[in-house]
């Protein structure tokens, strides 16, 4: 059976890349009918925290990518006795030894470090990914694998865990390729079997450069507070060094069940590009219904929003439509609330009577009777959606200028110059408010 596996180092939050390499794993592991498994490899006991764990392993969860040993998770700080084991084991055999030489951190101090006698061989392995990979391991000396018989180092507690835990495919960064020789050769000399090995294209910044905090976020917290959804983000994550073969690029988790495949990795850096992770979650958010949308908001939750502020109001959630159409992640939208975008609908706007003036008019007297029009045609027209209303007024539109009528109507309604078409304003605002604030620009005219 196939399994596969993630080994984040709790020291913080989940990482992008973390998130990827673990949706690869969940991918393969699931698609072929396998075990997908968690391990901490939480031996940097002054930055692990258990605090850490335990957001990563949520995390993976709210992504839907639960690992199969939830319930009983390794942890490389409770295996010390095993990694001893498996480290007088080898020193028994003669393939590793104890070598007693001088502290780099404090000369003149003698301290007893294990190494592994290096065959000095080429060592080749083939990567699913990349193809053959060949590496002459005469350089690397023989290799410290313990500090101390109660000290193991990463190379070799990495070898054994994932022996022990039965991982068949080792799916990582391509930056843990020059790991490779040196773990096959422990493996080797344990007696263990070799797993499959897949190594995954870095996650680029824009500028080609691998990503990292200076680029901006990129813990999975900020960008799930955010408001990108978990839909969103495994589509944008699987299609981060992974190709279809088609033109398709909207997925669900368990349409890309159906598709991936580790041969359809590409092997070239795969960038990060905020404005196409946009597009993707607002994508994903076309797929709620307006009882969704108004939960995603979580506008309870939300602290500082304006005073005249009613998420309960009739041109509240007839404005949702619009908002959703406008949205592409949940911050953005609050933002756009806290800045006074959407006041117009609670509130009687206020504005310059100047703005009312078509660009191609001379004097904002000609709207006047432009509005007055519109006035008389809106006292009777149906306001049961946005159609209807423009219906109403169209073929005067069509008359005297589209332009001509709809931006005096457009700034009437609104007082923006940039906002909703004025048959969405009317539709939120209704019949009774909208006919008022189109006769109080007919005044201001005066």
């Amino acid at each position: 059976m196939i399994v596969t596996r993630i080994p984040p180092s709790p020291t913080g939050n989940l990482h992008i890349g973390t998130a990827r390499t673990a949706l690869f794993n969940f991918l393969f592991a699931k698609a072929n009918g396998g075990k997908f498994v968690f391990r901490s490899e939480d031996t940097d006991k002054a930055r692990s925290t258990k605090e850490f764990e335990t957001g990563i392993i949520a995390g993976l969860d709210w992504l839907g990518l639960m690992p199969d040993n939830t319930a009983d998770i390794v942890r490389q700080s409770e295996r010390g006795a095993i990694y001893r084991e498996h480290l007088e084991k080898i020193i028994a055999t003669g393939a590793a030894y104890i070598s007693k030489e001088e502290s780099k951190n404090n000369p003149g101090e003698t301290i007893e470090v294990v190494r592994l006698k290096n065959p000095n061989k080429k060592i080749t392995f083939t990567d699913i990914v990349r193809g053959e990979i060949s590496f002459d391991t005469t350089e690397l000396g023989d290799i410290v694998i313990a500090r101390n018989l109660d000290d193991a180092l990463y190379h070799f507690v990495v070898v054994v865990d994932d022996y022990l835990m039965g991982v068949t495919h080792v799916i990582r960064g391509e930056d843990h390729i020059p790991n490779t020789p040196r773990q096959i050769l422990i493996q080797e000399a344990l007696g263990f079997s070799r797993p499959e090995y897949a190594h995954l294209p870095l996650i680029l910044a824009s500028d080609r450069s691998k990503m990292s905090k200076r680029h901006g976020a990129v813990s999975m917290n900020t960008y799930r507070e955010l408001g990108y959804t978990k839909e969103a983000i495994i589509n944008y994550l699987a299609l981060l060094g992974w190709n279809p073969g088609t033109e398709k690029e909207l997925f669900t988790l368990d349409e890309l069940l159906k598709e991936f495949t580790l041969e359809k990795i590409q092997k070239g850096g795969a960038v990060f590009d905020i404005k196409k992770f946009d597009w993707f979650n607002k994508e994903h958010l076309r797929n709620y219904s307006l009882e969704d949308f108004a939960a995603y908001l979580e506008l309870d939750q939300q602290t500082e929003l304006p005073e005249y502020f009613n998420a309960s109001s009739t041109a509240f959630k007839r404005a949702l439509s619009e908002i959703k159409e406008r949205t592409h992640f949940r911050q953005q939208a609050i933002d756009e609330i806290k800045a006074g975008e959407y006041e117009f609908v609670f509130k009687l706007p206020s504005y310059e009577t100047e703005l009312l003036k078509w660009k191609n008019d001379d004097s904002v007297a000609l709207a006047k009777p432009r509005l007055e029009k519109a006035l008389e045609l809106l006292k009777t027209a149906d306001f049961s959606d946005s159609e209807t209303i423009k219906s109403a007024i169209w073929s005067y539109a069509e008359e005297i200028g589209k332009g001509e009528l709809l931006w005096p109507l457009r700034i009437a309604i609104s007082g923006k110059a940039k906002s909703p078409d004025p048959f969405t304003l009317a539709y939120i605002l209704g019949s009774e408010e909208t006919l008022k604030r189109i006769q109080s620009a007919c005044d201001k005219i005066n």
